[in-house]
């Protein structure tokens, strides 16, 4: 008999996210459960079996925050290792898009977003490696 495989929370897991830029300012929003409780990130989520990232990342920024984007390229990636078992380990490909309509509308898993200038500010607890990726999606976008 063939070995089981371990279940999918076990696995490295598929993301998506978005660097939205609007106005010369990027979408921030601040996660309202874990992994990231509590700090500003980019909308996005899992890549569900069937869906190109691109399908997954229109259909995430819709869920999450009611926005319709352009997609401009791939601005970078990152791992997120969970710190405690049963939080995910998700590899996480980041988009720079350009805003084309909407205003967000946030649903439970986040709590608060802001536009904000692609320097953030000091003040605000960012997930990791977060400014990296929206200085390269400022490039990709032009601004």
């Amino acid at each position: 008999m063939p070995p089981v495989p371990p279940a999918p929370s076990q696995r490295p897991q598929l993301a998506v996210s978005a660097a939205i830029f609007r106005d010369g300012k990027v979408l921030l929003v601040r996660r309202a459960r874990p992994p990231g409780k509590g700090l500003h990130s980019l909308p996005g989520g899992r890549v569900e079996f069937g869906e190109t990232m691109a399908e997954a990342l229109h259909r995430e920024v819709a869920e999450e925050a009611g926005l319709t984007v352009e997609i401009v390229g791939l601005a970078g990636w990152r791992e997120v290792i969970p710190a405690q078992p049963g939080h995910g380990h998700y590899l996480v490909m980041s988009f720079a898009a350009r805003w084309v309509a909407g205003e967000p509308v946030l649903n439970d898993e986040l709590d608060a977003f802001r536009w904000v200038v692609p320097e953030l500010p000091d003040d605000l607890g960012l997930t990791e490696g977060l400014q990296t990726i929206i200085d390269s999606a400022r490039r990709l976008v032009g601004v």
